[in-house]
């Protein structure tokens, strides 16, 4: 087995992009983390997933699936997981420990999404792996971040909505709260994550010098709620539930049509006069009672005098007919269910489905919404089966032969 010098060259995976020859350790699970580093290889960074041999991410398990039995893929898993290789290492194990070590000497970042304090009990944890590797990038995700009274406590997608303030902010006002639905916790954590560890690589080539980037999702939903903390700082007014009402914007919202729901925000001056023309009711432009958007802000004005008018524009036209009439003139779209989505020529002019064949079937997945002009991201990859390149990055990166690698899996450390 060989040792790896720090700096020693490391052979890049043969992709492109803006974050080619940037080495990835992947200690994550699930996606506030999986999310994160999937971004990095997305944009070129070789990305390498470490799981527990007997232990792996266990969204592996999350529906749905292509394949039947024991061959099914987690299309879930897939989405959240291209381009990486797929490895495992047992960080229980004092020589799965000492691997790891070896590999953050190649290595010029490394995310963990564990609990705080965990790679500590595992002996890895930041300023061990500091003085491995004094360049690295080491980047933290958990429920409430690595310092504080409540460090320590576990936490899901739904903690950070409930404990940033979202979540108590979402719904309808004459009814409990509703949790925003899709994982926001999770994904507000990912981004926050790498922007952060961006800004780290930049400062670390610059300097020499890496750092913990520490993101928790408590925060990172915090970050999300608009005005809701200036207007309680400044005001005293704790935010609530609106519907699908804006704080104070109007008319910006959801509203009724033929065939579904459409979102206008035609409330500025300007916004307000074309719509009044396009929907035949020119004569409002003049209103003095409507005639400013300071007017229509007030909520009792618009509930008595906008309102109404709107509704009665849309309510027997079609999305289509609506979007038609608003073409590229006035933000009026409609509110699309995922399959509309999906099928948007749009959507497909944009890149944004990747069709993905596996072995057990084709899954089509959410592209990457970073559009670079030179050095453009790639989104259409394989996610790794566990383990699947043991052998490739092992040898590549620490030298290890295949006798080797056998006597490591015989004692359960890969």
């Amino acid at each position: 087995m060989k040792t790896p010098e720090a700096g020693d060259a490391i052979a890049a995976a043969p992709r492109r992009g803006p974050l080619h020859g940037l080495v990835v350790l992947d200690i994550t699970r699930v996606v506030a983390g999986p999310y994160c580093s999937m971004i990095l290889a997305d944009l070129g960074a070789r990305v390498i997933k470490i799981e527990h041999p007997d232990d792996p991410d266990y969204v592996r398990g999350f529906p749905p699936f292509v394949g039947e039995g024991d061959d099914r893929f987690s299309a879930f898993f897939a989405q959240y997981n291209r381009h990486k290789e797929g490895i495992t290492l047992n960080l229980k194990h004092e020589a799965g420990r000492e691997l790891l070590k070896q590999l953050v000497a190649r290595a010029d970042v490394l995310v963990e999404n564990f609990r705080p304090g965990t790679m500590e009990r595992f002996g890895v944890g930041y300023d061990t792996l500091r003085a491995v590797n004094p360049k690295l990038v080491y980047a933290a995700i958990s429920g409430f971040g690595q310092t504080g009274p409540n460090a320590l406590r576990p936490g899901f997608d739904n903690s950070g909505q409930a404990t940033g303030g979202l979540w108590s902010m979402n719904g309808y006002p004459d009814r409990t709260p509703v949790r925003v639905g899709t994982i926001i916790g999770d994904v507000s954590a990912t981004l926050f994550a790498a922007i952060g560890v961006l800004a780290a690589v930049r400062e670390a080539e610059r300097t020499g010098q890496g750092q913990m980037v520490d993101v928790s999702q408590q925060d990172a939903v915090l970050a999300l709620t608009e005005n809701a903390v200036v207007k309680y700082t400044v005001d005293g007014e704790i935010a609530g539930p609106l519907g699908n009402d804006h704080p104070f914007v109007r008319p910006y919202g959801q509203f009724p049509c033929r065939d579904g729901h459409v979102f206008f925000g035609g409330y500025n001056d300007k916004l307000w006069a074309l719509s009044c023309r396009k929907f035949g009711t020119p004569d409002l432009v003049s209103d003095p009672e409507i005639d400013t958007m300071a007017k229509r802000f007030d909520p009792e004005v618009y509930a008595r005098r906008v309102k109404p008018v709107v509704e009665n524009w849309f309510r027997e036209r079609s999305k289509a007919e609506l979007e038609a009439m608003a073409g590229d003139d006035i933000p009026l779209c409609a509110v699309k269910n995922i399959r509309e989505v999906v099928e948007d020529p749009h959507i497909a002019a944009r890149e944004m489905i990747v069709d993905v064949d596996y072995p057990q079937g084709r899954i089509g997945m959410f592209g990457t919404p970073i559009k670079l002009s030179r050095t453009q991201a790639q989104a259409s990859g394989r996610a790794p089966n566990v383990g699947q390149h043991n052998a490739e990055v092992y040898a590549d990166l620490l030298g290890i032969d295949a006798e080797s690698l056998q006597r490591l899996k015989s004692s359960g450390v890969v």
